[in-house]
């Protein structure tokens, strides 16, 4: 029996998966075709694509509509068929304008000719990496970074341990969970696709105790003396964060600003290894998701919902928001982003749409009373009171020596916060000027 570590801090907050608006025990639905899609060239941590259609072009499901823009970078495809409208800068969850190809659908849903890996049992890394990319697989947890790039391990590099996320910690959301109970054959079948092309001896898959059900699906599609190995976590947020899900299994310790790659450990989500099992045994790439649609709605729901449907489609699909609504939320309540506009498309990273009735996040902020709960919930070990005094005051070089770029803006520490201080958004902030000027300064330097 493996000996589960509990990383440092972490809160457990009101998770929201039972009760009347559950969607726990909801099965996944696959949610009808939007009339019209808008297909962000960048649902992707690193380069965005570049365009290969253009006005009046006629695509096809699944053909693809944006190569990749560099190494770091996955493409897009066409989600359903139909005419491009236009290709043009559209508003995403952030609040940022990225280049979109905007489909009109024909209601025919024609998909391109798949093709499917003819020797799964024999495909190399370099080959798996290869079809990520061009498949547009990224972490399909929230994250986006390119699988492709984390399948491409460098050769000095030893990777023992296949740590796979299926904690779902995010209070609310159930897509990886319903993934896991309904697909659990096939997420396993990524998982050993990954494990057999990178030669990786072990794999850990932490799922949370709340989901018994996922746990005893994917136990029963184990085989025996495979080296693939399910555990049940406490509940408690953040464990799908990559650090601490990798001590939580391993006991092994990601160093400041390093990797788990360093440590002989890589980290996927389970609905990035079912996308896999998808891509290699089925020729197809990412065009859809499971989403999440939870808290104030007439019907919860998962949906399996096609990339670039607007929010306002899947919320009517199941029927609108309830009265008391008072925020909408992009993601899950504690990492996720408040929307004010119902146009946004959904992405690859896209968990859940959720519709909140408490504006308890936006109550007045209160001042600090030092009571330390921000830093007792800080999982990566800092002083979060320390940092936001830093923000307010412009102290961007004390606040980079104090650690700010190691936040994970899971959200923790505003939780905590008996004083209601937006202590996140400070760190986001943080984050974004110290960006900047490390890239002034080395343009600056790159001049001389």
């Amino acid at each position: 029996m493996s000996i589960i570590h509990r990383f440092p801090g972490g809160i457990h907050p009101r998770e929201g998966k039972g009760g009347k608006a559950a969607t726990a025990g909801l099965s996944i639905t696959v949610a009808p075709l939007p009339s019209r899609v808008t297909i962000p060239l960048q649902q992707h941590i690193g380069a965005p694509c570049k365009p290969l259609v253009q006005k009046g072009d006629y695509v096809k499901v699944g053909q693809m509509i944006g190569e990749p823009g560099g190494f770091v970078s996955a493409a897009v495809h066409a989600s359903i068929s139909g005419k491009v409208v236009d290709v043009m800068p559209c508003i995403v969850a952030n609040g940022t304008q990225v280049n979109a190809v905007v489909i009109d659908n024909d209601h025919t849903d024609t998909w391109v000719e798949l093709h499917p890996v003819e020797n799964p049992e024999t495909i190399t890394a370099k080959e798996l990496s290869d079809l990520c990319r061009t498949m547009g697989i990224v972490g399909m947890g929230g994250a986006t970074f390119p699988a492709a790039v984390k399948l491409a391990v460098p050769p000095e590099k030893h990777v023992d341990t296949l740590v796979i996320n299926a904690a779902e910690c995010e209070p609310y959301l159930s897509a990886d969970h319903r993934l896991m109970v309904e697909h659990a054959e096939e997420t396993l079948s990524g998982i050993r696709l990954v494990k057999k092309a990178l030669n990786i001896p072990a794999v850990k898959i932490g799922v949370e105790l709340n989901k018994p059900d996922a746990i005893e699906a994917l136990k029963a599609c184990l085989k025996e003396g495979e080296g693939i190995e399910v555990i049940g976590l406490k509940a408690q947020y953040p464990q799908g964060g990559e650090k601490q899900l990798t001590y939580a299994l391993t006991g092994r310790k990601v160093r400041t600003g390093g990797l788990p790659l360093d440590i002989g450990v890589i980290v996927m989500n389970v609905g990035t290894c079912y996308a896999i099992h998808r891509a290699v045994y089925e020729g197809r790439p990412v065009i859809d998701r499971v989403v999440t649609v939870g808290g104030t709605v007439k019907q919860p729901a998962n949906y399996l919902a096609r990339i670039g449907s607007p929010v306002e489609w899947l919320l009517d699909t199941s029927e609108g928001m309830l009265p008391e609504t008072r925020m909408l939320i992009y993601g899950g309540p504690m990492m996720g982003m408040a929307i004010s506009r119902h146009d946004i498309p959904v992405t690859k990273g896209c968990s859940g749409i959720l519709a909140m009735d408490k504006l308890s996040a936006l109550a007045q902020e209160g001042p600090c009373i030092r009571c330390g709960r921000c830093i007792e919930a800080c999982p990566m070990l800092l002083s979060p009171t320390m940092l936001d005094k830093y923000m307010r005051k412009g102290m961007y070089e004390e606040a980079e020596a104090a650690g700010v770029m190691n936040c994970m803006e899971c959200g923790a520490c505003s939780w905590s916060c008996p004083a209601r201080r937006n202590l996140t958004q400070s760190f986001r902030s943080l984050k974004k000027v110290i960006t900047k000027r490390r890239r002034e300064e080395a343009a600056l330097k790159g001049g001389k």
